[in-house]
């Protein structure tokens, strides 16, 4: 190997040194940096007859595509749980643990052992006043709740402004950041450090929405949602959130737009498309999609439940139960019912036995037409029973051919077996109108009402239903807070010794049933609440309770598993700082050989020519 051979080997040796050593510098500066992938240089060797020697041909990026999208898309789920998560946690702090000081079940607890105290001692002013604050208690609380609910909904929309204004300036930098990957003449360094950024905008976009990455050869990336709506190629995607202001409990989302009462999220591609993310169900995972759940379905059916207690506390003191009398027309038996006193909302119970098998009918006095069967196995039917009584009888005979039913006069109707042929046998009907006030109406009375001082019917008809919200607006009435004796005297100038109206309460409290909703079949996936008040209180905080302990642990093992992805990532791009001082301490072991060779073939050549 001749002098110049030797010296042009030491020389490219230097210069592949040199920027190794560039590159183990650059990444032990930025072994903290959040995102940084560490690089390596790309070496290549060129064999001749007469040499070898080395050129460097840029700097190789660790990244791996694969790695990557498993990453951006548990980032999409974890924030997705994350955010749900965190919500029904602060909810469980206001609902409280089961048993524990304000939860409802200790508040309905204390308000049935005060109304047992007045059956005890009608006539004791203090017993009763201690019901009438247990009561106010009660309502306090649904109150307190349902207002917390509404404001953590009002939180969710808030959020989801900022998310939209957010996830909007990460689309637009990174569509800059795929303009300037196209430039050819950017340096090495600045390419790898445009692609961490790259990186970086990907995974906190997905962090607010899921979407799917194609990285492409060039450095550029789009980006997409998983059901395939495009956020990033050759335009950017727009996001838009029209906000409904203050949300109440009827503010509720809605397939139709005319019809919905929340915050509206759109997104508006290149094409000019725009699209409704929430109707359309693009939303699958990210942040956005926890918001909008929580919004629209989480802390909705949390109202729901809320309402469902407020309602049957008020149905129980106030519902009056008049049972059908027994009558006989030739072969058949049935009874007749006054339904003069129903009230929208209010309802016939009806038992019946159709070939051998027990039949239970609840006829809701109502408009609606709707007929199903609830979560209890019970069927309900919708009748107008306020009009006509012969239309009323007419439109229930259609819905119940196996029975016989008339109408007898105004206010009146008349149910039937099928006598002789003995398939069909009436057990029993009653009549549950709502008390028409405090005094000589009856044992129940209107402890709870709505605004206004308004009865509490369960009102079907209105819109949105009376039921809808009542949590929120329900009161003690205030006429009894005034005069604690109209907890016991249900007759005007009644003894304050009679027990009865707290017995009549007390039983109703026990053996009252109620079932949570509409039709099941209506709400799919929907938990429908069953069973006395007692035992729907408890369902209600079970319930709860469960759905966030599912949340947490849910969050906690996605969390899991993005550390797991995480570690994997860093030991892939990872900068390990003892190993590039070791591979810093090689290459100045071998710069330094290169340039002893080339101070060597210098003192031969000085040498050589000294000789001629």
């Amino acid at each position: 190997m001749g002098l110049t051979t030797s010296l042009t080997n030491a020389v490219s040796g230097l210069r592949t040194n040199q920027d190794s050593l560039d590159l183990v510098s650059r990444n032990i500066a930025n072994s903290g940096t959040p995102g940084y992938h560490k690089q390596s240089l790309n070496v290549i060797d060129y064999n001749t007859q007469t040499s070898s020697y080395a050129r460097s041909a840029g700097a190789n990026r660790a990244f791996n595509q694969s790695l990557q999208s498993y990453y951006t898309r548990q980032v999409s789920d974890t924030s997705n749980s994350s955010i749900q998560a965190s919500y029904l946690n602060r909810l469980q702090g206001f609902l409280g643990k089961p048993g524990s000081a304000g939860s409802m079940d200790k508040l309905f607890g204390n308000l049935q052992n005060a109304i047992q105290g007045i059956a005890t001692s009608p006539d004791d002013y203090n017993t009763r006043a201690q019901a009438v604050a247990s009561a106010q208690s009660m309502v306090e609380t649904l109150n307190r709740l349902s207002t917390t609910i509404q404001s953590m909904r009002q939180e969710t929309e808030s959020q989801i402004a900022t998310d939209v204004h957010d996830i909007n300036g990460m689309l637009n930098s990174l569509q800059e950041v795929n303009t300037r990957m196209l430039d050819l003449g950017m340096t090495d360094g600045a390419r790898s450090a445009l692609l961490d950024q790259r990186d970086r905008l990907v995974a906190s976009v997905a962090d607010l929405i899921d979407v799917r990455a194609d990285y492409r050869g060039d450095g550029t990336v789009a980006l997409m949602t998983r059901s395939g709506v495009g956020l990033l190629d050759n335009g950017v995607s727009t996001f838009k959130f029209e906000s409904a202001g203050n949300l109440s409990p009827n503010s509720q989302f809605d397939p139709d737009p005319a019809k919905t009462k929340v915050g509206k999220l759109t997104l508006t591609t290149p094409s000019g498309l725009t699209i409704d993310l929430v109707t359309q169900g693009v939303l699958q995972g990210g942040e956005l999609g926890g918001l909008v759940t929580l919004r629209d379905k989480t802390l909705v059916e949390a109202q729901d439940q809320l309402d469902e207690v407020a309602a049957g506390l008020a149905q129980a003191f106030s519902t009056l139960k008049t049972p059908g009398t027994a009558v006989t027309a030739g072969a058949a038996n049935g009874f007749d019912i006054d339904i003069s006193q129903l009230k929208p909302g209010n309802d016939v119970l009806l038992t019946y036995t159709e070939n051998g098998v027990e039949k239970r009918v609840r006829v809701v006095n109502s408009t609606d037409g709707q007929d199903y069967k609830d979560a209890s196995g019970q069927r309900v039917i919708s009748v107008d029973l306020s009009g006509n009584s012969t239309t009323a009888a007419a439109a229930l005979a259609a819905k119940l051919p196996g029975l016989a039913i008339t109408s007898t006069g105004a206010g009146n109707l008349r149910v039937l077996d099928d006598g002789a042929t003995g398939q069909t046998d009436v057990k029993a009907a009653v009549s549950r109108p709502s008390s028409n006030g405090l005094q000589d109406a009856g044992l129940a009375f209107n402890l709870f009402v709505d605004q206004g001082n308004a009865s509490f019917t369960n009102n079907l008809d209105t819109d949105p239903p009376q039921k809808r919200g009542f949590a929120a607006r329900i009161s003690v009435n205030p006429a009894i807070v005034a005069n604690n004796k109209l907890m016991v005297q249900y007759q005007t100038g009644g003894t304050l010794g009679d027990a009865d109206r707290a017995n009549y309460v007390i039983k109703q409290l026990n053996e009252m049933s109620f079932t949570s909703g509409g039709n099941p079949i209506a709400s799919p996936g929907k938990f429908q609440l069953s069973g006395n008040l007692s035992t729907v209180i408890s369902q209600v905080i079970g319930f709860q309770g469960a759905s966030i302990n599912a949340a947490t642990t849910k969050a906690d093992d996605r969390q899991l598993t993005l550390d797991t992805i995480t570690d994997q990532m860093d030991t892939e791009y990872g900068v390990n700082v003892d190993e590039e001082m070791a591979r810093l301490m090689e290459l100045q072991n071998a710069y330094a050989a290169n340039a002893r060779v080339v101070s060597v073939v210098k003192e031969l050549l000085d040498a050589l020519f000294a000789t001629v």
